[in-house]
């Protein structure tokens, strides 16, 4: 049985990974959105339709624009799934140990006698100090 510092250094560990996980896929929306930005230029209307005396087509502009997003972001596609998978993992995990935790903490606030396990005790001395002292001990 892990003690409750060795649960929260576990617990503090894994949420630098999931920052670090999370930081990977905030990096890849930036270079998405950069490389769209140089795009957009490109993207504007074309003067050709200016010279056969039509109006632009303003939806067009847009509809250039999500087409080239859906390619950008196709590109990377698998690598974002990838990373939303161990996200997803990661949140589940760190949801999986607080919840191991929390109630261990939460009853000992409300009721010492609740958390008194024999598996968490040491020694006998150390189940008399609790019962006597709460689990704060």
């Amino acid at each position: 049985m892990k003690s409750s510092s060795e649960r929260l250094a576990q617990l503090s560990r894994m949420e630098e990974a999931r920052r670090q996980t999370q930081r990977q896929l905030d990096m890849i929306d930036r270079q998405i959105i950069r490389r769209m930005t140089t795009l957009i230029p490109q993207l504007g209307r074309k003067r050709s339709e200016y010279r056969r005396g039509k109006p632009a087509d303003p939806s067009a502009s847009l509809e250039r624009y999500r087409s080239n997003l859906a390619a950008i972001t196709a590109e990377r596609q698998p690598e974002i799934d990838a990373l939303s998978r161990k996200l997803a993992r990661q949140d589940a995990a760190i949801g999986m140990l607080r919840a191991r935790c929390a109630p261990e903490s939460r009853h000992a606030r409300d009721d010492p006698e609740r958390v008194h396990r024999k598996d968490q005790c040491r020694s006998s001395a150390d189940c008399r100090v609790r019962k006597r002292h709460g689990a704060a001990a």
